[in-house]
């Protein structure tokens, strides 16, 4: 057995949540993304929000990942973020942007629930907890960026969120490396709603994290 100290799992991680970086990276909105991250580590795998291998990259597979969709958003009053889940990445989002109405759409009700616990808890004025699928609002409101985290491939993400997004707004989700794969197979879909060429993105938020793919879509 090697003689270095061995750090336990998940250490390395809650480091990362308390550096120096992190703190500067999200401001004065780093309490707020800092108690959400604990409440996330204690209940998340019990209520079935993330896996339990997770709970030791929080910060850096999920918080992180989660905000580096943010500045690929502009100059935008309202989002709606689907397929929800455990808030990711739709409360990291509201907590750093108070100014910009946030909808959380979700299915499953425990997850409602406790996306809806998490809203009070955190004092968030700007965020609205619809239960549901994303199809069932089309119609019902707009918003000037969808997003979301791990949802579907991109013809049917697209189906399910730009009929949400108006004229001008855009389609910015979080996607895996190989997003470029979906995007030929997605092209009759996004010329029916008549979008410009998607761009693929980088996200990137403090040093030593891996960035993340973005996939950005405008309907024009």
């Amino acid at each position: 057995m090697s003689d270095e100290t061995q750090v336990p799992a998940g250490d390395e991680d809650a480091e990362l949540g308390q550096s120096d970086a992190v703190r500067e990276y999200f401001g004065d909105r780093y309490e707020l993304v800092a108690r959400y991250a604990a409440s996330l580590r204690d209940e998340g795998e019990l209520r079935g929000l993330i896996g339990p291998r997770e709970v030791a990259r929080l910060w850096e597979r999920h918080i992180l990942n989660s905000a580096a969709v943010t500045p690929y958003l502009g100059d935008v009053r309202s989002v709606a973020d689907i397929g929800s889940g455990a808030g990711l990445p739709g409360l990291v989002l509201a907590i750093q942007r108070p100014k910009v109405e946030v909808h959380l759409i979700e299915p499953m009700e425990r997850r409602t629930a406790w996306l809806q616990e998490c809203v009070e808890n955190l004092g968030l004025e700007n965020v609205l907890v619809k239960r549901g699928r994303a199809e069932e609002y089309h119609g019902a409101f707009e918003v000037d960026a969808v997003t979301s985290r791990a949802v579907a491939a991109l013809s049917k993400l697209a189906r399910m969120s730009l009929p949400l997004v108006r004229r001008g707004g855009a389609m910015v989700v979080l996607k895996g490396r190989n997003v470029e794969r979906e995007i030929e197979p997605a092209r009759k879909v996004l010329r029916s709603f008549k979008t410009a060429e998607p761009e693929i993105l980088e996200g990137r938020t403090v040093d030593n994290v891996e960035p993340t793919t973005i996939l950005r879509v405008r309907r024009t």
